[in-house]
């Protein structure tokens, strides 16, 4: 099984470095990543400049631009091969709710999953104690589950894994995207020179986070599994601004 890795915090993340040496022992990896920070960047290519490709002392790959760019340039252009299933990870903190629609992480595995390739986007939901390996063990529980039984149907899953012990884990559970409440302001500041900046305000607390979410099972020990789509098409307006127009 050939597996494609790759993520929004970097090729030198931590998380990236762990779900590579796991997976590396069940499947053939391949690691294309940013060469830096990309967090935030959402499902953004690079139009406007030519990519560099890059090799690391650790045979990661590297690339100047987006966790998008980096799939889409190892698919389309690098590989002879097409990879059998897409990881991105592990994200060092949640990728919960809302926080999908800005996720690189989530970004590099729809690339992916837009591409015709089974994806997984694996993050750890806190990561203040580090338990990357936890959550790259959940995620070579996933590619082994698919390898003995593959779902007949292209998916793109969100997984988020509580920052525990892989042992203190209380299972898995299939859940739905929950909401948050609206981000905070952001934080106005000024530079040396007497610049004014401003830095984007933190994410919002959990607002829809009852049974059945993403935040529900979390909070509960467990991990969060939700299949995500791309058809942002809202079918139950269809009516309504069809009337609205022909008014």
């Amino acid at each position: 099984m050939r597996i494609l890795l790759s993520n929004d915090d970097g090729y030198f993340a931590p998380g990236l470095a762990c779900l590579a040496e796991l997976l590396s022992q069940i499947a053939e990896i391949i690691v294309v990543a940013p060469e830096r920070d990309r967090s935030g960047s959402s499902n953004s290519l690079t139009l406007d400049r030519p990519l560099s490709l890059h090799k690391s002392h650790n045979g990661f790959y590297y690339v100047n631009g987006t966790p998008t760019d980096c799939v889409h340039l190892a698919v389309t252009g690098m590989l002879d091969v097409m990879p059998d299933m897409i990881v991105s990870g592990v994200n060092d903190g949640a990728n919960m709710g809302d926080d999908t629609i800005y996720s690189g992480t989530v970004a590099a595995a729809t690339e992916g999953f837009l591409l015709g390739i089974p994806s997984l986007a694996v993050s750890l939901v806190g990561a203040s104690r580090g338990n990357y390996l936890t959550a790259a063990r959940v995620a070579a529980d996933m590619v082994r589950r698919f390898r003995e039984n593959e779902i007949p149907s292209s998916i793109l899953l969100n997984i988020n894994v509580p920052d525990i012990e892989y042992q203190q884990l209380e299972g898995i559970e299939v859940t739905r995207l929950g909401r948050r409440h609206k981000a905070e302001p952001v934080i106005k500041s000024q530079t040396p020179r007497g610049e004014r900046v401003y830095w984007v305000g933190a994410a919002g607390a959990a607002q829809d986070a009852g049974k059945g979410t993403d935040f529900y099972a979390v909070q509960h020990n467990r991990v969060s599994v939700t299949p995500l789509q791309i058809d942002l098409t809202r079918y139950d307006q269809l009516d309504l601004i069809t009337r609205w127009l022909n008014n």
